[in-house]
């Protein structure tokens, strides 16, 4: 891993590019986690974080300009951990977004990400298997350490798993390259991520 960060380093050194990573997932993937440990070594200058968060009523209704404000600027590296396609996912799935929301944003996002000059999109979707999640989010009920990221949606994250599929694989297959890395074994898939995350910027 400390190599695959060192050669993370040297690329974000020399970038001169708009680079926004995306990180999707279900509910207890590896996101927040997988952010923290391929950063902990780079310079704060060369990247910013853009943590999900609930969106106010005002940000739902104008979802991809909010998220124009939240665009990396030359030479910076933005990792999101969740992203303007939780419109096309979660909030689909969970009904906080409008069908109409949802079948805009769907019709809408490609052209958008088009018009984001210069910017280079790399999107990676961590997977888990039901059985996978399940555990992680029983776990979290006990952990001393991990019981703050319980929240009431992971209650239902189980119940919807199958639907959250279909909804992932609509944006998988329709929006653009996604990059698909198996996170059950969560310090493998750090490492698939990170080595693919610096053949991409390379």
């Amino acid at each position: 891993m400390k190599k695959a960060q060192g050669t993370l380093n040297k690329l974000a050194d020399k970038n001169t590019r708009k680079i926004a990573v995306i990180l999707e997932g279900r509910d207890s993937a590896g996101k927040s986690g997988t952010i923290r440990e391929i950063t902990q070594y780079l310079n704060p200058a060369w990247f910013s974080v853009c943590l999900s968060h609930k969106p106010s009523n005002h940000t739902m209704k104008n979802w991809l300009s909010y998220w124009e404000t939240k665009m990396p600027a030359e030479g910076q590296i933005v990792f999101y951990d969740r992203s303007w396609y939780s419109r096309g996912m979660v909030q689909a799935v969970n009904g906080w977004c409008t069908k109409r929301q949802y079948a805009n944003f769907m019709a809408s996002v490609m052209d958008w990400e088009a018009s984001q000059t210069d910017v280079t999109f790399i999107k990676f979707w961590l997977s888990i298997s039901l059985e996978e999640q399940t555990r992680r989010l029983e776990d979290r009920e006990i952990s001393p350490l991990k019981y703050w990221k319980l929240s009431p949606n992971d209650k239902t994250a189980v119940k919807n798993y199958n639907a959250m599929t279909i909804k992932k694989e609509t944006v998988l297959n329709t929006c653009g390259n996604w990059i698909s890395l198996d996170y059950g074994d969560k310090p493998a898939g750090r490492i698939e991520f990170i080595n693919r995350l610096n053949l991409e910027i390379a």
